[in-house]
């Protein structure tokens, strides 16, 4: 509540049933998906995993890779802390996301979104202020108010926090509608790339939300892949990557084994139908990708063989590392050197490894 602007001062009564002391998560609707597999809707197993709805954040509480627990208030407050785990893990630079309840108010009203958002943007200032060379973040920008948008993003144009744009979209609206030609106007002018975070059970989801029989491990491992490859098609086919030469998009969080198999069915799909549905393009979908206009960092999880098969299909420009820290599909403080340490490295070369580690993302976002 510290970094709210005045506007929402007089609307903070409407908060204060959300207010919670002692805590520090909200849920904004989530669904909840609750089918055990294997049983009928609404069927309790013996055993129930992931408490009464199926879906409980506790039941992930002590899951995931985590070696050692990061510092205390690192995700809130405390940006030493983080600088000091950075140290520890070898990230020379973290680009830090807002969590999920970022896209979810995109539904509110006007005056809801420009004070969260704009409360988010002081806050993340003051917290990446403690290093702005290595700690870095996007701004979030709503479709639902191209005018505030363009003015809130030109009033931190130049804060060297500023890595990127998370344009948040209401449900329905695709990222090639040409009502956002204003804001890429303005990522072009300044080479911002644009980035998304997909998130499993907020508002407004992703495609196919209500077609997978309601069992939160489909969801988790479909959600994200899917909701990449259908922001990668429509910036390719919706033309943003020709209109806007200056503007590249990149993904946090969705795994790299899937845009090979994407590109290259997207490629054929759009020879076979394309001629009444798309414009004519520039390049191909896999050159788009090769060129590094895509940037697709990997999970670790995924491991060495899939990330050389990656590097075999579609070169060497739109890859990156990522170590997803302080959550728990990060293996910290040992997620930089497991990779580091993986053998495709003597194969692929020093140079690959550069461009891997850093140099993709150096490029990407604006650090050279």
């Amino acid at each position: 509540m510290r970094v709210r602007g005045p506007s929402f001062r007089p609307r903070l009564v409407e908060m204060e049933k959300y207010r919670q002391k002692g805590g520090k998560n909200i849920a904004i609707a989530p669904y909840q998906w609750s089918r055990y597999a294997g049983h009928k809707a609404h069927e309790k197993p013996e055993i129930i995993p992931g408490g009464e709805t199926g879906w409980s954040r506790l039941s992930r509480s002590n899951r995931g890779w985590h070696r050692a627990a990061p510092r205390e208030g690192v995700e809130e407050k405390d940006s030493q802390a983080r600088l000091l785990d950075m140290d520890r893990e070898g990230r020379d630079v973290d680009l830090i996301f807002p969590g999920n309840w970022a896209p979810p108010i995109v539904t509110l009203d006007l005056d809801f979104q420009h004070a969260l958002y704009g409360a988010y943007h002081r806050y993340i200032r003051e917290y990446c202020s403690a290093d702005p060379d290595r700690l870095k973040s996007v701004a979030l920008l709503p479709a639902t108010d191209i005018e505030w948008s363009i003015l809130e993003l030109k009033s931190m144009i130049t804060d060297k926090w500023l890595a990127g744009v998370w344009l948040t979209l209401p449900e329905g609206l695709p990222i090639d509608d040409p009502t956002l030609d204003p804001i890429y106007d303005v990522l072009n002018e300044y080479h911002l790339p644009l980035i998304d975070h997909s998130f499993t059970s907020e508002p407004p989801f992703w495609p196919g939300y209500r077609d997978v029989w309601d069992n939160p491990v489909m969801v988790r491992t479909a959600s994200h892949p899917w909701r990449a490859a259908r922001w990668l098609t429509y910036l390719i086919i919706g033309k943003i990557f020709d209109r806007f030469p200056n503007l590249n998009a990149g993904v946090a969080e969705v795994g790299h084994g899937w845009l090979p198999h994407w590109v290259k069915r997207l490629d054929a799909m759009i020879d076979y139908v394309a001629s009444d549905t798309v414009p004519a393009l520039d390049y191909k979908a896999e050159e788009y990708v090769r060129m590094g206009r895509f940037l697709c960092p990997c999970e670790h999880f995924e491991g060495p063989e899939m990330t050389k098969a990656c590097f075999e299909l579609l070169g060497d420009e739109c890859w990156a590392y990522q170590s997803d820290y302080p959550h728990g599909e990060a293996a910290f403080p040992e997620t930089t050197d497991l990779v580091l340490d993986w053998p495709i490295w003597e194969d692929l070369g020093e140079e690959t490894l550069h461009k891997f580690m850093h140099g993709n993302a150096e490029r990407f976002l604006r650090l050279l």
